[in-house]
């Protein structure tokens, strides 16, 4: 490994974020793993660009701070110096270089210089590679992001990457020249990636710490030092020309005097997050000739994560621009050439290392596989909408695969799931509603039974008593016909009372089941040839050819069936008609049908219907048990049975249609 970095430099807020995926697609390496449905860094394979820092809405990227170890070499008995990168104007926009040089010396750093000079003696380095004779092509490796990009996934080019040092560390190796090794430096700047630059295992005890001007920006506040507090100070020799441009895009070719030839392809400048890994991909594949490939993986370090003023592009584009033509006009050119002379010579070299993290691809058919459980099992169905914070659905899956990314960043994946449980759901309501019907209705039924069972049984004895006193006294009164009409009256009016009693009985009973597999279009038969049927009335049974079978108590059902029927035969027993008994098999369910050509159920009535003792029959046709008891039965086998009527003419033929449901074992 080419550095030791003390600790994870970006790391992620749980409570902050909110799975938007934002810096998932915003990472150009693709360091961001979601895990349970969090977003977590992957250290190894992070190149510290920070563009997850920028994008974060929820500010849950949280940067590692130096500020203790700073304070603490400025408590320590070492000389230190401060460093400030190029961009500073665009982060202090509101006072001039002098005061920003004085709140460095009151914070208590001994020496303050511009890092734009270190710039200079690279980018005139550059320029020597540009004009020497052999023709060979770089790419540039002032930013630190775009070196740990190429060396962990493009590392095949780590020999192309040009073997010169940052602005940050060739300021560094002239400072400890004037100064000597024991002089600790501390880099300030917007670049997040310096941070893991100084601990490249070649540039040890260069740069010693590293923090943003955001973090300056806090130490400062904490120590309640302000711009009114400070004397305006100059930075300390040697002294920045063009190279403090180095912060603008393009701005390291202009310092080395190098123009930008679209003929020769001399020089190709590419920044940003997707122009530089696009330039770096077409560098790869040999489709650019240029001799110097410079990119930035922001869009100028003016941009940088660490930055903490607002302002945009071109502003602090503006802000950098008045600062360097101002020093340029009062610059002391003798005296920069003189240092630049004397510094020529000082060691720009450095070393870079392959450090592969590219994944191995699994197969396609495991590709196919992940693809198919987000619900894209063909080309077509490959949204590439990039919700996911991938650019296409293929990639998502491998990225499953490899463990970096969950099927649930997927959003039309996430949306038919969704869905899915919404209809479950529903579908759970309904089960729930039918359920609670059903014991509300068996609440109904307990409470009437309990009632009806002791109405009978006190009814019963004495119905008994009447019934056989009336047979006997009919018995002795055969020579008296008003007295024997008179009586048996009386008796089949006690007959009545005892059939009401044992329907009590009945409804009241709590009868277990005995079931058995039985052939339900058999058993339609069977109670068909049971029950006399007037000669106006058609019974048909219609059956599949296949038997059609469950597991029930064949008694019980007889007992449904009959009602059925009965309740068919007495509607339509003025007019005639017909029965058609339907029996037929539904997924999971032996199924029946009763349906008659009868006038149909009112709508009014058919919310009472199971009631107890809720009939539509004349008085002495019928209890208002039969349908009760058939429900009963039907909800103690786990089925189900539905009604549905016609009354209306207008609308079709009027009749009832009664489906009972049981399931198949």
């Amino acid at each position: 490994m080419h550095k030791k970095v003390r600790k994870p430099i970006i790391t992620t807020i749980q409570e902050k974020c909110k799975t938007c995926y934002t810096c998932v697609r915003e990472c150009p390496a693709k360091a961001i793993s979601i895990i349970s449905g969090q977003a977590e860094v992957m250290e190894d394979r992070c190149i510290h660009c920070g563009n997850c820092v920028k994008v974060c809405s929820q500010k849950a990227k949280r940067v590692s701070s130096m500020l203790d170890n700073v304070e603490a070499l400025l408590r320590s008995k070492n000389k230190v110096a401060a460093i400030l990168a190029p961009s500073f104007p665009a982060e202090f926009r509101s006072c001039n270089h002098k005061h920003v040089v004085g709140l460095m010396r009151k914070l208590g750093f001994d020496y303050v210089n511009e890092v734009g000079f270190g710039a200079d003696l690279v980018a005139k380095a550059y320029r020597k590679i540009l004009l020497s004779s052999e023709k060979k092509s770089y790419i540039a490796t002032s930013c630190p992001a775009v070196v740990s990009y190429v060396e962990k996934y493009y590392p095949d080019l780590v020999s192309k990457l040009a073997p010169v040092v940052s602005p940050m560390v060739a300021t560094a190796r002239v400072l400890h020249s004037i100064h000597g090794p024991e002089l600790k430096i501390v880099f300030v700047g917007p670049c997040i990636a310096k941070k893991s630059e100084m601990e490249r295992s070649d540039l040890l005890g260069e740069i010693n710490e590293v923090i943003t001007f955001g973090e300056l920006q806090f130490y400062l506040n904490s120590k309640n030092i302000n711009v009114e507090d400070v004397e305006e100070s100059e930075f300390d020799p040697p002294l920045a020309g063009e190279g403090s441009l180095f912060s603008i895009s393009g701005g390291c070719m202009q310092a080395a005097d190098i123009q930008e030839d679209f003929i020769e392809e001399n020089v190709i400048t590419a920044n940003g997050k997707t122009n530089f890994v696009e330039a770096i991909r077409e560098f790869n594949k040999g489709y650019l000739n240029a001799r110097i490939l410079e990119t930035l993986s922001c869009e100028g370090c003016i941009l940088g994560p660490g930055i903490s003023s607002n302002g945009l592009l071109y502003e602090r584009r503006h802000l950098v621009s008045r600062y360097v033509k101002r020093k340029v006009q009062t610059l002391d050119k003798t005296e920069w050439q003189r240092n630049m002379q004397q510094f020529e010579n000082i060691d720009l070299s450095c070393q870079f290392y392959q450090d592969d993290q590219n994944v191995t691809l699994p197969s396609e058919n495991l590709i196919k596989q992940a693809l198919e459980r987000l619900g894209k099992a063909e080309t077509k169905d490959e949204l590439n909408c990039g919700a996911c914070g991938y650019e296409t659905c293929r990639e998502h899956a491998i990225a499953i695969l490899t463990g970096f990314a969950e099927n649930e960043m997927c959003l039309p994946y996430t949306i038919e799931k969704l869905k899915n449980t919404i209809l479950d759901l529903e579908k759970s309501y309904d089960e729930l509603k039918s359920i609670r019907e059903t014991l509300d209705h068996r609440e109904k039924l307990a409470s009437m039974g309990q009632l009806s069972a002791g109405i009978a049984h006190e009814l019963n004895n004495p119905l008994g008593v009447i019934l056989m006193y009336s047979h006997i006294i009919l018995e002795e009164a055969e020579d008296n016909k008003e007295l024997r009409d008179d009586l048996q009256v009386i008796a089949n009016h006690a007959n009545r009372c005892q059939k009401i009693v044992s329907g009590l009985l009945n409804f009241s009973r709590q009868n277990k089941l005995i079931k058995n597999e039985i052939d339900i279009a058999d058993l339609c038969q069977y109670c068909i040839d049971s029950i006399h049927i007037p000669s106006s009335i058609a019974v048909e049974l219609i059956r599949e050819p296949d038997p059609v079978k469950a597991d029930i108590d064949k008694d019980q059902i007889s007992q449904v069936i009959i009602n059925l029927i009965n309740n068919s035969i007495d509607a339509m027993e003025n007019t005639g008609g017909k029965i058609n008994i339907i029996v037929n098999k539904e997924p999971d369910h032996a199924c029946f049908i009763i349906q008659d050509t009868g006038p149909g159920i009112p709508k009014k009535y058919r919310k009472q219907i199971f009631d107890p003792f809720f009939t539509t029959k004349q008085i002495g046709k019928g209890t208002g048990l039969g349908l009760s008891v058939s429900y009963g039965i039907v909800k103690m086998h786990s089925g189900a049975i539905e009604i549905e009527s016609n009354t209306d003419v207008n609308s079709g033929p009027t009749g009832t249609a009664v489906k009972v449901l049981l399931p198949i074992s």
